[in-house]
């Protein structure tokens, strides 16, 4: 009989997704019928949700056209919300009490526990015979102090603006504000888009497995100093090839993942290799504003230092695309590793923006660019004093000119 302490802890529990093992062991994981029918539901509510979030402008217009707002109209509408939440509650009771009597979850449920409360050796091992929702991984490194930028001057000098300007600024920022904190920071990174992730979950679930069972990989969540959760997964290659004591921090790019980007490159490559997600990508929590990507990389790098045992002389960066500002970042805060790789990366974000936006926008862009997402990976990169090896392709969209 399953005990109410199980039931409730399996309510709230993450959703299992494989079990990893020898062989034919290896597995996707199973749910009971309980369980399959309340993770549907819940999903659907969910896919329901954002595609609402998404269409929220038309969809609030559509309801106000209708008089949806109106006394009568509202109380419809607090009718289906009501019935929607008691849909979502019975639905996770459900999905509960089918995990509680599942012996197989409530193993990994066990083991997920001891590991959230003393995370030994020994547990973290059997933890990492399960992939699951990434939020329940126990975090495993802290970052704690922040890494200053110690720049004398940007090279690129901003305009000084007269106050007559700056007053005709006011409209062009607020704009800007409400852009970016919206869909800009999405159309700049889609790999923050809920649905994009969804569409992705079995790519992403190959890819990390392929990581897991082929070469080993060693999944890891690490915490940045502004409380974000980053999703990383290491991969040692010590003393077993010529490459294995160098490690290869990979910046994926605006849509990039770790589990399905450039990793596997320096990996074939025989290099030890350290990937992560950009704050919102995948199990990674946040949003990739610059400082908070900042402290992310910030927090990779004291990781693989700290934690790893590498030396900065022993790390080269790989940046990709718009990872290029991350990598080139580390590599100017940390001027002493071993190389800096940049692969299809621009010099500056906002002639790319201009020029994917309408030129009626071009003021807005502008100050959106300069004021909320600042990606001038040139200045990054003059300041970084070591190698740096940069690739370019003739039929490449996006590429270094200076």
């Amino acid at each position: 009989m399953t005990s109410l302490k199980m039931f409730w802890d399996c309510i709230f529990s993450p959703r299992l997704v494989k079990i990893y093992g020898n062989g034919p062991v290896e597995r996707l994981y199973e749910p009971k019928t309980f369980e399959k029918w309340g993770d549907q539901v819940i999903n659907s509510l969910y896919v329901i949700w954002k595609i609402g979030v998404y269409t929220s402008p038309f969809l609030v217009g559509m309801l106000y056209q209708r008089g949806y707002f109106e006394p009568d109209g509202l109380i419809t509408l607090t009718k289906l919300v009501t019935s929607v939440g008691v849909i979502l509650v019975v639905s996770f009771c459900i999905r509960g009490m089918g995990r509680a009597e599942n012996p197989t979850y409530t193993r990994f449920l066990a083991t997920l526990q001891t590991a959230q409360k003393d995370l030994s050796p020994s547990i973290k091992q059997q933890l990492n015979m399960y992939d699951f929702e990434f939020k329940a991984w126990p975090v495993e490194y802290k970052s704690t102090v922040e890494h200053s930028d110690s720049n004398p001057k940007a090279v690129s000098v901003p305009k000084q603006l007269t106050f007559p300007q700056c007053l005709l600024q006011i409209p062009y920022r607020i704009i800007a504000y409400f852009a970016i904190h919206t869909f800009g920071i999405r159309l700049i990174y889609p790999g923050t888009i809920g649905i994009l992730q969804m569409v992705l979950e079995q790519s992403l679930l190959q890819g990390r497995s392929r990581l897991v069972e082929l070469y080993h990989g060693e999944r890891f969540k690490i915490e940045t100093v502004d409380k974000n959760e980053i999703d990383a997964l290491y991969i040692s290659r010590r003393g077993n090839t010529t490459n294995g004591n160098t490690l290869v921090v990979c910046c994926e790019g605006n849509a990039g993942f770790y589990e399905i980007g450039i990793a596997i490159t320096p990996i074939e490559a025989g290099y030890s290799v350290l990937g992560w997600n950009h704050p919102g990508f995948g199990g990674s929590t946040g949003r990739p504003y610059p400082p908070q990507e900042k402290n992310a990389i910030d927090a990779v790098m004291q990781f693989a230092i700290n934690k790893l045992g590498y030396k900065p002389e022993n790390i080269i960066l790989f940046g990709w695309s718009i990872g290029g500002y991350t990598s080139t970042w580390a590599a100017m805060s940390y001027p002493d590793i071993k190389g800096l790789v940049l692969d299809a990366t621009f010099d500056d974000v906002l002639p790319l923006a201009v020029n994917h936006m309408p030129r009626w926008w071009g003021p807005i862009v502008e100050v959106a660019i300069r004021e909320h997402v600042n990606l001038n990976i040139i200045e990054n990169l003059v300041k970084y004093p070591g190698p740096v090896f940069i690739i370019r392709r003739t039929e490449d969209e996006v590429i270094c000119l200076r």
